[in-house]
């Protein structure tokens, strides 16, 4: 049995590795920052779980958070940097400051407080820190989703770079989703044309939260080696996906 955190966990792919690991018997504790979905969680996991309000943006927050998890639970074996947003897909030069802001401190700035957090509470007992990939993670860039892809990028670089930093005994990887259907992957489209023609594609790629959450929530507890990159939808299942696509029917956003 693994104690785990989850930052991001009161929503999307977060909660469903939540309810994943629970379901397996490991302990988790969950942290995000809508009072609604905080209290709806509180009532839902009971005592079986911490259900934490923090701002990943804000590293006191994530202190308090970690401090929280590893009082009730004894410590934190895995630390997951899950939380993360998306931007309206628009040139970066007219994307509002403000919410540029907002998705480096959530999905870059975040992170690295995560990390900070994580290791220091972990040098004394060892411990596995997870980075989520995204769209940009391998040097692919989108239109319209710049700065988006810059931060899950730098996110990549920094978990390549911590795995060389570590101190003894703990490790730190990066778990790949792939397209998974939550609202941060429809997010942005104000064209209902340019939405039509990205749903196709999801279709063919996308997988529902309830898919994909179990297998990583599996992995995260179990391939916990320094460097480690586990990755749901890879080349050869991209392949398969296009080839079989005539002859299959996929509703990966049906309830």
């Amino acid at each position: 049995m693994s104690n785990v955190v989850v930052t991001g966990g009161t929503r999307g792919i977060g909660l469903g590795m939540a309810r994943a690991l629970l379901a397996r018997g490991h302990r988790v504790a969950v942290c995000g920052t809508d009072p609604a979905r905080i209290e709806a969680l509180c009532g839902e996991l009971g005592d079986t779980a911490v259900v934490f309000a923090a701002d990943t943006t804000e590293r006191a927050e994530l202190q308090a958070f970690w401090d929280a998890a590893a009082e009730r639970f004894g410590g934190v074996d895995i630390w997951i940097n899950n939380a993360g947003v998306s931007h309206t897909r628009t040139p970066m030069w007219e994307l509002p400051v403000e919410e540029a802001r907002k998705v480096v401190g959530t999905n870059l700035i975040g992170v690295l407080n995560g990390c900070a957090v994580a290791i220091t509470g972990m040098r004394d007992r060892g411990g596995h820190i997870w980075n989520m990939e995204g769209l940009g993670s391998d040097g692919r860039s989108v239109p319209g989703l710049g700065v988006y892809g810059a931060t899950k990028r730098a996110v990549t670089y920094l978990t390549d770079a911590l795995a060389k930093e570590v101190p003894a005994g703990v490790s730190v990887g990066v778990l790949s989703p792939g397209m998974v259907t939550t609202d941060l992957l429809t997010h942005g489209y104000d064209d209902p044309d340019e939405l039509a023609k990205a749903r196709r594609i999801f279709t063919i790629l996308a997988d529902p939260v309830d898919t994909v959450a179990p297998w990583l929530a599996e992995r995260a507890v179990t391939r916990t080696r320094n460097g480690a990159r586990v990755s749901w939808l890879t080349t050869g299942k991209v392949i398969r996906r296009f080839a079989t696509a005539p002859f299959h029917t996929r509703d990966p956003f049906a309830a």
